[in-house]
C-alpha cells in the first residue's frame, strides 16, 4: 500500500470515530438483553419492554435469535396473538394484557435470545433467556484392581458421573476432604460432556493419581457445583476407598483365643502381614519332644483351627509368606502353642468289693501339665466327701454301696477338669425297698405292680403270681421288676409276693390287694417306689395298718377314759357325803334286802 492508500485509511478511520462520537442513528452499541433465568420444565415470562406508550404494544413481533439467525415465532395485532408454524406452536401465549410472552415447558433448547419488535425496526427489545437444571446425584465407580505404589505414573482411582444436567456443572475432586488439584506425574483430572437428545448434559470425571502406603485407607469422593435461579448448588456423591497394594515388611502369627487354653477348645492360629494383598502363607509346626517340623493344613483362609484342641497340639508354631507384589519370602518369629491337660484318670481298685462292715480304701491318679487337685464325690448326692487322691471308707454300711466319682482338676486352668467313676459293691443278700404294701383296687382292673431291691452279687426277682413281668438296672446292685397282672378274684384274695434272692440270702415284699368300689383311685397303674432316703442310706419300715381300723382304735380309747374319770368324780362325792342318797337311804335299801 502506498502512501496515499494509508492516508486514506486514516481520514476514514477518523471520520467512523466521529460519526459514533456525534451519535449518528444506528451506529450505537446495542444495550446489554434482559437476563430471564428459569428452570427445565418451568414456564418462563417474557416481557416485552419496549420504552413506547403501551398502545405501541399492539403491533408486536416476537422472534428467537439461535446461531445469529433470526425467526418470527409470534405475532401481536390489536392486542391479539397469533404463534408462526415451527418449534414454539402451542408453547406460546400472551400475558399482562399484551405486554408478557409466556414459554411453557422449557428445555434446554430454549436457551437463547428473544426480541420484540414494534412498527418500526428501531423498537427492539432483546432478552437472555437461560436454562438451568440440576444434575442427578453424582455416581462414583472405584477401581477395584486397584492401584500399586510402585506405579510410576498416575493410575485410574475413581470415575465420577453426573447425569442430565444443564448446564455443564463443574466437579472438584477430594480425598480425605482436602480438595485435589492437578500435578505434574501426581494427579490428574480429565473431564468428558456428552449432550443427549434432551439437550441435558451428561458429566464423566476420571480421577488418577500416583498413591502410597499411607493412602490404604484414603476416602475419596467427587462434588459437583451447578446454578439455579434461586443460586449456587452442589451434590457430592459417596466415599469409596480404592485398594492400594504395597510389599509386606513384616509378618507375624495370631492366636485366638488368647490367654491359657484347654483340651476342648477352639483355637484359631493365622497368619498376618503389614503388606497388601495379604502373602501366600504356610503354617509350620515343631514338635516339642522330637524337634521335627511339618507343615499343617489350614482351611480356605489359610486359617489353622484346632477343633477340638488336643495335647498333641503343643508345639513351636511360625508362619512362611511369599510376598506376591515383591516375590519376597517371609517368615514369622517362633510363638510356642501350649494346650493344658488332664487325661489318664485311674482310679485302684477298678472295680472295688467289700463286706459289710469292713474298710475299703479307693486311690485315684491322673496325668497333666500343670499341678493337680484331687476331689472324691458322692455319685447319688455330688456331696463332697474327701480331698486328695485318697478316699478311706470305714465300717461299711450296704446303703453305701454305689458310684464314687474321683474329679481331677487343674486350679490355675478354670474349667480344666478329668474325672472317673467307679462303683463299690458291698456283699449282703438282697435288700428291698418296702416289707408290705396294701392297695385298694377294682376287680378286673390291669395293675402294673413294682418291686425294688438291691444286693451284691445283683439279686434276681421272681413273683408268686402269673403276670408278664420285666426288670431294668437302677445301680449296679440294684434292679426293679414291674409286673402286669389283672386283678381277679384269686389274686385278690392270695395277693402277691415279690421275691428277690442271691447267693447269700432272699428277702421279700408283699402286696396286699383289697377290694374298694367306693374309694376313687387310678387303678391302671400301681407302682411301689422306695421311701425318700437321707444322705444316700434307706430304711426298711412295715406298714400300717388301713386309716379306718386306727380311728375306731383311737374311739375306744377316748370312751374308756371318760368312764373312768366319771367313776373316780363319783366315788369322791358318795365318800364325802354329798350324795342325794343319804344314809337313810342306805338303812333302808338294807331292810329291804334282809326282808
Amino acid at each position: 500500500m502506498g502512501r496515499s492508500g494509508l492516508i486514506c485509511a486514516f481520514l476514514l478511520a477518523v471520520c467512523c470515530c466521529s460519526r459514533r462520537a456525534a451519535g449518528v442513528p444506528g451506529e450505537a452499541e446495542q444495550p446489554e438483553p434482559e437476563l430471564v433465568e428459569v428452570e427445565v420444565g418451568h414456564t418462563a415470562l417474557l416481557k416485552c419492554g419496549l420504552s413506547h406508550a403501551q398502545g405501541n404494544l399492539s403491533h408486536v413481533d416476537w422472534f428467537s435469535v439461535h446461531k445469529e439467525k433470526r425467526t418470527l415465532i409470534f405475532r401481536v395485532r390489536q392486542g391479539q396473538g397469533q404463534s408462526e408454524p415451527g418449534e414454539y406452536q402451542n408453547r406460546l401465549s400472551l400475558q399482562d394484557k399484551g405486554t408478557a410472552l409466556a414459554l411453557t415447558g422449557i428445555t434446554p433448547h430454549d436457551d437463547r435470545i428473544f426480541t420484540c419488535q414494534g412498527r418500526r425496526r428501531a423498537q427492539e427489545h432483546r432478552i437472555r433467556l437461560r436454562v438451568y437444571k440440576a444434575p442427578e446425584e453424582p455416581s462414583i465407580q472405584v477401581n477395584t484392581l486397584g492401584i500399586s505404589v510402585n506405579s510410576e505414573e498416575p493410575v485410574e482411582v475413581a470415575t465420577c458421573i453426573g447425569r442430565n444436567g444443564y448446564p455443564v456443572p463443574q466437579v472438584t475432586w477430594y480425598k480425605n476432604g482436602q480438595s485435589l488439584k492437578e500435578e505434574k506425574n501426581r494427579v490428574h483430572i480429565q473431564s468428558f460432556q456428552t449432550e443427549e437428545s434432551s439437550g441435558l448434559f451428561t458429566l464423566r470425571s476420571v480421577l488418577q493419581a500416583q498413591v502410597s502406603k499411607e493412602d490404604k485407607d484414603a476416602q475419596f469422593y467427587c462434588e459437583l457445583s451447578y446454578r439455579l435461579p434461586s443460586g449456587n448448588h452442589m451434590k457430592e456423591s459417596k466415599e469409596v476407598t480404592v485398594p492400594v497394594f504395597y510389599p509386606a515388611e513384616r509378618v507375624w502369627l495370631e492366636v485366638e483365643p488368647e490367654g491359657l487354653l484347654k483340651e476342648g477348645d477352639r483355637v484359631e492360629i493365622r497368619c498376618l502381614a503389614d503388606g497388601n494383598p495379604q502373602p501366600h502363607f504356610s503354617i509350620i509346626k515343631q514338635n516339642l519332644n522330637t524337634r521335627e517340623t511339618e507343615e499343617e493344613r489350614t482351611d480356605d483362609n489359610g486359617v489353622l483351627v484346632l477343633d477340638p484342641a488336643q495335647k498333641e497340639h503343643s508345639g513351636h508354631y511360625e508362619c512362611q509368606g511369599l510376598d506376591l507384589e515383591s516375590t519376597a519370602s517371609l517368615q514369622s518369629d517362633r510363638q510356642e502353642l501350649v494346650v493344658n491337660y488332664v487325661s489318664d484318670v485311674r482310679v485302684s481298685p477298678a472295680a472295688p468289693e467289700s463286706q459289710e462292715g469292713s474298710s475299703l480304701t479307693l486311690n485315684c491318679e491322673a496325668e497333666s501339665n500343670q499341678d493337680l487337685q484331687f476331689q472324691w464325690l458322692r455319685e447319688k448326692t455330688g456331696k463332697l466327701l474327701a480331698k486328695g487322691q485318697m478316699l478311706q471308707l470305714h465300717k461299711l454300711k450296704r446303703e453305701e454301696g454305689g458310684g464314687y466319682r474321683c474329679l481331677a482338676s487343674v486350679p490355675s486352668v478354670p474349667g480344666l477338669n478329668r474325672s472317673q467313676l467307679v462303683n463299690v459293691a458291698v456283699f449282703g443278700p438282697p435288700w428291698m425297698a418296702l416289707r408290705e404294701k396294701k392297695m385298694w383296687v377294682k376287680e378286673n382292673s390291669v395293675l402294673n405292680l413294682s418291686c425294688e431291691a438291691s444286693g451284691h452279687p445283683r439279686p434276681s426277682i421272681v413273683w408268686s403270681v402269673h403276670g408278664t413281668a420285666s426288670e431294668q438296672d437302677q445301680e449296679p446292685q440294684s434292679v426293679l421288676s414291674v409286673l402286669n397282672v389283672l386283678v381277679t378274684p384269686e389274686l385278690l384274695e392270695t395277693g402277691a409276693e415279690c421275691v428277690a434272692s442271691n447267693s447269700l440270702g432272699r428277702n421279700t415284699t408283699i402286696i396286699f390287694l383289697e377290694l374298694d368300689s367306693n374309694r376313687t383311685t387310678n387303678l391302671s397303674t400301681s407302682t411301689i417306689s422306695p421311701p425318700a432316703r437321707a444322705n444316700g442310706t434307706s430304711t426298711e419300715k412295715k406298714l400300717t395298718e388301713p386309716e379306718s381300723k386306727g380311728v375306731v382304735i383311737v374311739a375306744v380309747t377316748v370312751c374308756v377314759l371318760v368312764l373312768a374319770l366319771l367313776g373316780a368324780v363319783l366315788y369322791f362325792f358318795y365318800k364325802k357325803g354329798k350324795l342325794p342318797c343319804g344314809r337313810s337311804g342306805k338303812q333302808e335299801m338294807e331292810r329291804n334286802t334282809s326282808i
